[in-house]
């Protein structure tokens, strides 16, 4: 029953990045998307960083509960990116879709900190989780500053 539990919950976790660009019938759709994944990623980023900083204390299960959705989100927001969403409300620069290949590496730069992140986050190393923290927030403002319109 465990296994049966285990392999439908890793089919959806594999399958929700595939279906979510898929489900997009207008350009606005797609932006409204990413933005609401990236604006979670951000507000679960900002409670890790605290911790971090040593604003906040040191929770080992908020930090790993952070982190995960965290890396769900460094996930679902680059599946909404298809061609002809670079509108007006729209932070996208259109290096973007004239630079696939490098922004595709940028996201999975981002990703694979993300994955360094969470196994930090679950060795609940506090040193480790900083470390980690700080190459997340390197790829992010390199995807930033290459990407993304202020």
């Amino acid at each position: 029953m465990k296994l049966a539990l285990a392999s439908i919950a890793l089919t959806t976790l594999i399958a929700a990045p595939l279906s979510a660009q898929a489900q997009f019938a207008k350009p606005e759709d797609a932006v409204k998307y990413r933005q609401s994944a990236f604006a979670l990623m951000g507000a679960h980023t900002g409670r890790v960083g605290a911790v971090v900083k040593g604003e906040k204390p040191y929770n080992k299960a908020a930090v790993e509960a952070d982190v995960a959705v965290m890396e769900m989100m460094s996930k679902l927001a680059f599946t909404a990116f298809p061609a002809e969403t670079d509108l007006p409300n729209s932070k996208a620069k259109p290096d973007i879709w004239k630079e696939q290949d490098k922004f595709k590496a940028a996201a999975e730069k981002m990703q694979g900190e993300m994955g360094k992140l969470s196994a930090a986050a679950k060795s609940g190393d506090l040193n480790a989780i900083k470390t980690a923290f700080g190459g997340v927030g390197q790829s992010c403002k390199a995807c930033h500053d290459n990407y993304r319109n202020k």
